[in-house]
């Protein structure tokens, strides 16, 4: 058996890639997706494939309807969903994901450290399991091969 995992959560700093090496060392059967690492793209892919776009609020509305496509599929098809929420940036995507993977009835892993155990409360409840690293989230998906 292989999984799916969606890596749901911030983008400006290498926790997927250290995840990814992890799980890989650990011999897991796991294939990780997630969201468009990278910035600049994600940003731009509006103009990209739309053209030039008469304002910034057009520019970001046509980026976030391809951005959210392309999450909307990559959730869908994904096993299980970890969500990591940082201390250092605002999570409205992390959150976006999580709350999408909930609703379409995916189990989610969240990683909040124990200071974000408030603003969390209500995705913690809707989790399967909350974990404070992404090691915990790692020991948690390997549980399910044991």
């Amino acid at each position: 058996m292989e999984l799916t995992v969606y890596l749901a959560g911030q983008i400006h700093d290498d926790w997927r890639q250290e995840l990814k090496e992890l799980a890989s060392t650990q011999g897991l059967p796991v294939q990780f997706t997630g969201p468009m690492e990278n910035h600049d793209r994600s940003d731009n892919i509006g103009e990209e494939i739309l053209g030039e776009q008469p304002s910034p609020v057009y520019k970001d509305e046509a980026a976030s309807q391809l951005n959210n496509l392309r999450t909307r599929v990559l959730l869908e098809k994904s096993d299980v969903v970890i969500a990591l929420f940082g201390e250092n940036y605002k999570q409205w995507n992390s959150a976006m994901d999580a709350a999408t993977a909930v609703a379409l009835g995916k189990p989610l892993i969240l990683i909040r450290p124990p200071q974000l155990h408030h603003p969390l409360k209500e995705l913690s409840e809707k989790a399967q399991v909350t974990v404070e690293t992404p090691e915990q989230a790692l020991q948690s998906l390997a549980y399910i091969f044991a």
